[in-house]
């Protein structure tokens, strides 16, 4: 994988993000990581109709738990966080081959305790309208992969 990114989704709730999410691993080369509880089952008729016959093909891990995954990774793995609430942009990180992208859930994002420990690596994606509460988890999973794959060349 030429960019060797990781897409890691805690705890994610909707189907069909997490479907469309893996599309984008997979047209990326990325792997994708769910962190457990999901709020939907693997074999969901919409995850597979939002991946397409894609999810087959999907390098994809499920984690029991946050420990299970952390015990997974490499030693010095890059580990990126992101949620609305951080203070830094995406355009203020330099991403690294190897990282592991950090999403949290649809209704609440990434829970207090991992923004406050991991502050100095979670970033946010400027949002210039503050009508809008978020972007589309999907959606900000698209655009820190390209920006990802944009700084680090083709």
């Amino acid at each position: 994988m030429p960019h060797d990114l990781n897409v890691v989704l805690v705890e994610p709730e909707i189907p069909n993000n997490t479907g469309s999410i893996g599309r984008l691993c997979l047209a990326t080369g990325s792997r994708l990581h769910l962190i457990k509880p999901l709020g939907f089952e693997i074999t969901d008729t919409q995850l597979k109709r939002a991946g397409l016959d894609y999810w087959q093909y999907l390098d994809v891990t499920v984690h029991e738990n946050w420990e299970a995954l952390i015990s997974a990774l490499p030693p010095g793995a890059p580990l990126i966080f992101f949620s609305k609430k951080a203070e830094k942009t995406i355009f203020e990180h330099r991403f690294e081959k190897g990282s592991y992208l950090f999403f949290g859930k649809e209704t609440t994002g990434l829970g207090e305790s991992l923004r406050i420990t991991h502050a100095d690596r979670t970033f946010r994606i400027p949002q210039y309208d503050d009508r809008v509460r978020s972007l589309n988890l999907a959606n900000a999973v698209s655009i820190v992969v390209y920006e990802a794959i944009r700084q680090l060349g083709p």
